[in-house]
């Protein structure tokens, strides 16, 4: 299974926006799709028409009950969409209590044991991470194959992307395993100067890991958001959708190429 964490350390970049998006493209693609809401938020959650604030099961019982996990237990806190292909993991509130219980052996690794028992029911597992550094997004990039940042094309979204490179670097240092990150420009306005200026940056400061495209500002997003529907079946024809489009195939291709060089590596 594959699985990509999408995360920054700065809200309202368009993280939720992006899972949903690529976790549509790649149902329709016929691939099982598990979206993993980690955020207390519970913007995923709530995507999806659930209430993180009633649910009793979430993505916080496998914290809650780690010594637990098994195929059984995680099955169980997946909910079904409309949608074909397209599975949920819903957040609930009391995750915004868990860097108080953070203690104990294992609890970076929760997120990878979950998914490890669920391997054989789902092609992509998509995670949307909190815009905090913490247990949870430790977790999201611990377990990923792959790791994509939004970053919306303003000054302060930049700070933030430094903030999570930061974070990357200190894992990879201390877990010895190097994570393929992709950074994505969100939000872009080609009709503003700061929008314009933010995306030359981006590009110019931080190099290759840097998508060569970008998720233009579009309103059929929100609309799409509002009516609860993956923004590819709202809307297959609007610029949005032919940007994340162009995103998952892009990642799809590093897929193929992380697998032909653990292939190298082993052989």
């Amino acid at each position: 299974m594959q699985i990509w964490t999408v995360a920054n350390q700065k809200g309202g970049v368009g993280k939720t926006t992006t899972s949903v998006a690529l976790g549509g493209l790649a149902a329709a693609a016929g691939k099982r799709v598990l979206l993993l809401d980690l955020d207390p938020h519970g913007s995923l959650t709530v995507y999806f028409r659930q209430n993180p604030d009633t649910l009793t099961e979430s993505s916080f019982t496998l914290f809650d009950q780690r010594e637990r996990i098994n195929h059984n237990m995680v099955e169980k806190l997946i909910l079904p969409t409309p949608f074909s292909n397209i599975s949920v993991l819903p957040a609930s509130t009391p995750l915004a209590t868990l860097e108080r219980r953070a203690v104990g052996d294992g609890m970076g690794l929760v997120i990878r044991r979950a998914l490890a028992a669920v391997s054989d029911d789902y092609d992509l597992a998509i995670i949307d991470c909190p815009p905090q550094l913490g247990v949870l997004m430790i977790n999201a990039i611990a377990a990923c194959t792959q790791l994509v940042i939004p970053v919306q094309t303003e000054f302060l979204a930049i700070k933030g992307l430094e903030r999570i490179l930061h974070t990357l670097q200190m894992m990879t240092k201390s877990r010895k395993q190097q994570v393929s990150y992709h950074i994505v420009a969100t939000i872009y306005d080609r009709r503003t100067q700061a929008s314009v200026s933010s995306l030359r940056t981006i590009r110019n400061d931080f190099g290759v890991p840097v998508w060569a495209g970008k998720i233009p500002i579009d309103t059929r997003l929100r609309d799409a958001s509002k009516a609860g529907v993956p923004p590819n079946l709202f809307d297959a024809n609007s610029r949005a959708v032919a940007a994340y489009h162009s995103l998952y195939n892009h990642l799809m291709g590093s897929e193929s190429e992380l697998k032909m060089a653990a292939g190298g590596a082993s052989g």
